[in-house]
């Protein structure tokens, strides 16, 4: 099995942002379906365990490679200016 690492951005939540969630998971406790904005918005993905609205990190993310060791690099300068939380994360 193997091991991949990233790494995401995200914009804090604001009152559109918790709107939208609010009928994401009414419609999902109601079984009914999303409306096609609210999914839009989410961009097709459950905003259930997001603390806000996923940003693109755009080239601000780069693979780094040392002896025996495997990582990322996050180069603060690139990040867009709105992003104010970073999330690391292994998949398997």
């Amino acid at each position: 099995m193997s091991m991949s690492t990233d790494v995401v951005g995200f914009r804090p939540a604001d009152e559109t942002w918790d709107k939208m969630k609010e009928i994401w998971d009414a419609c999902t406790a109601s079984n009914v379906e999303i409306p096609l904005q609210v999914r839009k918005f989410f961009n097709d993905e459950s905003p259930e365990d997001k603390p806000g609205m996923e940003i693109p990190l755009k080239g601000a993310v780069t693979k780094w490679r040392g002896e025996c060791q495997d990582g990322l690099e996050v180069d603060l300068t690139k990040l867009p200016p709105d992003v104010k939380i970073l999330r690391f994360f292994n998949s398997y």
